[in-house]
């Protein structure tokens, strides 16, 4: 009896484990692409960790002036090339306290004119959260002097909380690179924008039509991609007048990586169109009544648009390095404008970097978002077709 009991559970346990796969099949059959095109994605571990990298850095983008504990432009003489600040969790006695800096004692070599700094183990500074510092407009609507973080009142002309270390004028370099994250990754995103409205449109014509526009529309694109990429985008940035103020350099460095980066996605969308223009369900579309319009945006371009977002996630990194190496050469963006590729300028002089190496903290911020997006966009790519095995 004890045995026959025992082959029931097994036999209900199977019954149980298959009824279970098929449900779990059933979702599958009747899942919509994007779910489907989600499962496949959520197995990339790394596309995850990036993808979360990424909204990281794009909410102190948007929120720079919150997360920055510092005015980016403040210059505390007091304060020249100070190392990254050492936050402390444990005293000298073993004691564990609240999140805390000791105070630096800093002093000058006569003969190097090298400053150093040393912690006074006997002064401890908490570190606030949400604390109060300068004034400034949260979104461009609230005014509000909150922070993420920062000391008391008190203590911020004897101490600061440099994470990243200050330069020799002895501004901060993490709000720096807060407020220089909304420029770099902002220029990324709005001209991989701007060149996909151009390239699925131009693309679009090209392939859709063909004829005459087909014709010129491919001149124009095999003239732009026979110069190459880098001198044509030093050429069109050497352009721009020096005297343009920040809002009409941003605008004009924007314009120019787009026009010269439409061509690529052009060629994909003309291909695409070309194949599939003929397609039954084009045709059925035709003789149901639905415009040209129509037929473009809600039948072909929907077929391949997990495509074109992958592809344009591999290439915003690509749009930030263009902006970075513009602005570190000086033909992109220039002072007061505060960019990653801005702050890079003071890693040229050989001074600086030597005696303060934490000024190449906006190239390891440049580096961590170009690979996060590469590795984002390596799991959109495999999620790109969900019904790929």
């Amino acid at each position: 009896m004890a045995v026959q009991g025992q082959a029931e559970k097994e036999i209900e346990g199977i019954s149980f484990e298959e009824e279970d796969l098929q449900k779990a099949g059933e979702e599958v059959y009747v899942a919509p692409p994007w779910k489907l095109m989600w499962w496949r994605f959520r197995k990339h571990k790394m596309a995850m960790v990036c993808a979360v990298v990424l909204i990281v850095f794009y909410f102190v983008a948007v929120f720079c002036e919150f997360v920055a504990p510092y005015d980016p432009d403040q210059a505390m003489i007091q304060f020249k090339q100070v190392p990254p600040t050492a936050i402390h969790i444990r005293d000298a006695d073993g004691q564990f306290h609240s999140p805390f800096v000791y105070q630096h004692l800093h002093a000058m070599d006569p003969q190097t004119l090298q400053i150093t700094y040393k912690e006074l183990p006997g002064t401890r500074y908490p570190i606030q959260l949400f604390a109060r510092d300068f004034k400034y407009k949260l979104l461009g609507l609230w005014t509000t002097d909150v922070h993420l973080y920062g000391l008391p009142p008190a203590a911020k002309d004897q101490q600061g909380v440099f994470i990243f270390g200050t330069d020799r004028l002895g501004r901060d370099m993490f709000s720096r690179v807060c407020y220089g994250a909304r420029l770099s990754l902002s220029m990324g995103m709005v001209s991989v924008f701007l060149s996909l409205i151009l390239g699925v449109v131009l693309g679009g014509i090209s392939g859709y039509y063909g004829g005459t526009a087909d014709v010129i529309i491919q001149r124009v694109i095999e003239f732009i991609r026979t110069i190459p990429t880098i001198p044509l985008w030093m050429t069109l940035s050497a352009a721009l007048p020096r005297d343009w103020p920040v809002e009409r350099t941003y605008f004009g460095i924007t314009v120019i990586l787009a026009l010269v980066g439409w061509t690529w996605l052009a060629r994909v969308v003309r291909g695409r169109f070309l194949a599939m223009r003929e397609e039954d369900f084009v045709l059925a579309a035709r003789l149901n009544g639905s415009s040209e319009m129509r037929i473009i945006l809600r039948h072909m371009l929907p077929s391949f648009l997990s495509y074109i977002i992958a592809a344009l996630t591999l290439r915003i990194p690509e749009m930030i390095l263009a902006e970075t190496g513009l602005s570190f050469i000086g033909l992109g963006l220039r002072p007061p404008a505060i960019s990653w590729g801005v702050l890079l300028q003071e890693a040229m002089n050989v001074r600086s970097l030597a005696l303060s190496p934490w000024v190449l903290a906006p190239g390891m911020a440049v580096v961590i978002s170009v690979l996060a997006f590469n590795f984002l966009g390596d799991g959109l790519r495999d999620a790109a077709d969900p019904y790929a095995r």
